[in-house]
């Protein structure tokens, strides 16, 4: 279960909106979206719930700050592929980043993978940022250099492949935070989740006839 934080240790130095946003991701991931209130949030933070209005407009709005800061930190590591020549290493590096910054990060984590798809009571859609998007277009750039290089099978519908990429290691990601919570009966290891990748970009590639025919 997570330890509640504490104003002596959550008070951090730093801008009223940096300890807002802070204090914010601890206790939605702590309490749940739902159960936090924007005057707790304050309280933790040091701070006025007005300045809370004033740098992100609502509770929702404070979410939305998270998930972008946090979508922004997993894209400032994406130029680390740049020294791979192969787009399938790319892709693979891809999710082993996207793996290092949840662990850095168990709060996001938990956040992003509970939290992240749910459609709240403030708005009638799901919460897309423009972090999300920003990663988003970063993999679809990837599956084209894949296909581009005939390392990808022609009749696959790119948007539709990554749509599947995503949900499947979400998911995956989503069921391990669950056992660890939950007990829920997901008994698989961040190796077991590899080993999937490799099988699934295996299973991507095109066959022996079709790849002589592209070239």
């Amino acid at each position: 279960m997570a330890t509640m934080p504490t104003p002596e240790t959550s008070k951090a130095a730093g801008s009223s909106h940096d300890r807002i946003l802070s204090s914010a991701k601890q206790l939605f991931a702590s309490r749940g979206y739902e159960n936090t209130s924007t005057v707790a949030i304050a309280r933790l933070a040091g701070t006025s719930e007005s300045q809370l209005m004033k740098h992100f407009g609502s509770k929702e709005g404070l979410l939305e700050a998270i998930f972008d800061d946090g979508w922004a930190n997993l894209a400032a590591h994406v130029g680390e592929m740049d020294q791979l020549t192969s787009p399938r290493q790319k892709l693979r590096m891809l999710l082993q980043l996207m793996l290092a910054g949840m662990d850095r990060d168990p709060e996001l984590k938990q956040l992003l993978l509970l939290e992240g798809r749910r459609i709240r009571k403030e708005g009638q859609m799901v919460m897309i940022t423009a972090g999300f998007l920003q990663f988003i277009r970063v993999l679809d750039g990837i599956l084209a250099q894949m296909r581009a290089a005939h390392e990808l099978r022609t009749d696959l519908n790119i948007d539709a492949l990554r749509s599947a990429l995503m949900g499947m290691f979400e998911g995956l990601m989503r069921d391990q935070l669950l056992a660890a919570k939950t007990g829920f009966p997901s008994r698989f290891a961040t190796a077991d989740l590899h080993q999937i990748f490799d099988v699934l970009v295996a299973a991507l590639a095109p066959s022996r006839s079709e790849g002589k025919s592209q070239k």
